[in-house]
């Protein structure tokens, strides 16, 4: 009996997947918008600060960096390349946590690294998952989750 109620629960909440990727892409790429577009908006000073941070080529990476972000907001929020942008992005989280949050401790309300280490692990599992069936990637490539 509990096999079955089981098998049922599991069933019903497998139609879920697309739809909770879906959400956590949107949630995840929402996270990037404000920072990305901050960079952008005054990407020297971003350089600026990348350099008192001892970032080698701080210009270059200020670039990188908010390219890597708006094009993870566009790109998550389509679902499109979902895989091939986690990736990068998940190195700006890596850069992020070790070099901004890791020392303000864990918690989100010291500036420390919880919830880049969340957009980390929805990115991770985006790249091991994809972006579900509610996606371009599902679309133009079939993929099946």
């Amino acid at each position: 009996m509990y096999k079955a109620i089981y098998s049922q629960i599991t069933s019903i909440l497998n139609e879920a997947q697309s739809l909770s990727l879906l959400l956590a892409r949107g949630a995840v790429a929402y996270g990037f918008y404000t920072p990305a577009i901050s960079k952008w908006s005054d990407i020297d000073a971003i350089a600026t600060w990348f350099a008192s941070m001892g970032y080698p080529f701080a210009t270059l990476n200020a670039y990188a960096a908010a390219t890597t972000e708006i094009l993870g907001v566009v790109l998550l929020s389509l679902g499109l390349f979902t895989r091939l942008i986690s990736l990068p992005l998940i190195v700006v989280m890596i850069v992020a946590i070790t070099t901004v949050h890791l020392p303000n401790g864990f918690e989100a309300g010291n500036n420390g690294f919880e919830i880049p280490l969340y957009y980390m692990l929805f990115l991770i599992m985006f790249a091991s998952f994809g972006a579900g069936k509610l996606s371009l990637d599902h679309l133009i490539f079939g993929e099946k989750q």
